[in-house]
């Protein structure tokens, strides 16, 4: 059976760790998340690990990034594990200690003893990084626009000015960040093909387009539409025991980014997307409440999306609607 490396990384650090055949772990804790640190678990891997050997580690912000492309490049295989997966695996195996040190072994006993499922991770195109980046960036510079403006309403006269100064700043700053973001996909062909797909779909805009290229990525990776949904934590999860029924609410495990950015744009589409709006009177109809409508028009304009982008094809309502 193939080596498997568990790694687990934090901003500025890392620990790795390698389960044995005798049933122990080999460790090293504490390398730097930079080309030092890199190096030095080079050294580590040529000595115990062998050249076939899997790395498996936590999709950890962007952190983990720079390892990966430098594990990918020396030719290691490499899976990036969604970090809810990590979590759910931690429980069953009822951990209740967590240390850098520990969750790098209980990566490494993940992949092992989930070997045939590991999954190849490859770098994204340095275009859609850049992508992903500043459109991060432009959400930021909104929330910090918005705290600035609730502060202005309560401010004593004293700083309002410095409040205003910085408001202006920020404004500067994300009408700069959504002029990159929008060059950014103009000037690559891939990025601007799929963006005008998106936005033939109505209550998608430039915006929202650039959110969803930047967010959901290589669409090879998701198996079907549902997938994506999952992603973005809009699939529906019933909590049911015995006799007890419980409601049916979104599991809420994936992107929270993909589930702010959708929020406007499905009320938009309830009103203008014929597809959208069909299902929003359909399930008015059946008695669902305002919550459970708007969840189900963003799962809705998710599949659409998928749907165009896989699909090469415009938007077409008269497609999406259910057959009659």
């Amino acid at each position: 059976m193939p080596i498997v490396v568990g790694v687990d990384i934090a901003k500025r650090t890392f620990d790795i760790a390698l389960l044995q055949a005798n049933g122990k772990y080999r460790t090293k804790g504490n390398l730097s998340n930079d080309p030092a640190g890199f190096r030095e678990f080079t050294q580590w891997l040529e000595k115990y690990a062998e050249p076939g050997a899997w790395v498996v580690m936590e999709a950890t912000n962007v952190y983990h990034e720079a390892l990966a492309d430098h594990l990918v490049g020396l030719g290691y295989r490499l899976c990036v594990v969604n970090p809810a997966r990590i979590a759910s695996y931690a429980q069953s195996q009822l951990q209740r200690v967590k240390t850098d040190k520990v969750d790098a072994k209980l990566m490494a006993l993940f992949g092992t003893r989930h070997i045939d499922e590991l999954q190849p991770w490859q770098p994204e195109p340095p275009a859609r990084r850049r992508l992903r980046a500043l459109v991060r960036r432009y959400e930021e510079l909104k929330e910090l626009y918005r705290m600035e403006s609730n502060r202005l309403d309560t401010a004593e006269s004293s700083v309002k000015e410095s409040i205003l100064s910085v408001m202006t700043h920020l404004e500067r700053q994300i009408d700069q960040t959504l002029k990159a973001i929008q060059e950014q996909i103009d000037d690559d062909p891939d990025l601007r093909g799929k963006r005008d797909l998106l936005v033939s779909i109505d209550g998608i805009s430039d915006k929202t387009a650039a959110l969803l290229l930047a967010e959901l990525g290589d669409l090879s990776r998701f198996d079907n539409a549902r997938a994506v949904v999952a992603f973005a934590g809009l699939n529906p999860r019933l909590q049911q025991s015995g006799s007890h029924q419980g409601q049916v609410r979104i599991s809420r495990m994936g992107s929270a980014r993909l589930r702010a950015g959708l929020y406007m744009p499905a009320m938009c589409a309830m009103l203008h997307n014929a597809a959208v709006k069909a299902l929003r009177l359909r399930l008015q109809e059946n008695g669902k409440t305002g919550k459970q409508i708007i969840c189900a028009a963003m799962r809705k304009l998710l599949h659409i999306a998928y749907g165009v982008l896989k699909s090469g094809q415009p938007f077409k309502a008269e497609l999406a609607l259910p057959a009659r």
